[in-house]
């Protein structure tokens, strides 16, 4: 149980990063300009990536324009990459 718990918390605690990185990123900057601006985006994708992969692959099910199976590995993929932020 206490296993179950812990990934529950890393999770929780990569997710919430994530959305903090990605809300900030968009109120701070525009869109990226120049060598420089792209390469800071890409590093802030390190960080935003799950939430910003989330959103985007909800939005695309809910009109439908994916399949489940596509989704989920979305879903699993944005999971697994805020699990690995949580650490």
């Amino acid at each position: 149980m206490r296993n179950i718990i812990l990934v529950l918390f890393l999770l929780a605690g990569g997710l919430t990063l994530s959305g903090i990185v990605a809300n900030s990123y968009r109120l701070l900057a525009d869109k990226p300009e120049g060598r420089l601006a792209t390469w800071a985006y890409y590093g802030v994708m390190l960080l935003a990536g799950p939430s910003v992969l989330f959103e985007n692959s909800t939005r695309s099910f809910r009109k439908k324009e994916c399949y489940g199976v596509a989704y989920s590995f979305a879903v699993g993929l944005a999971g697994y990459w805020a699990f690995i932020l949580g650490l």
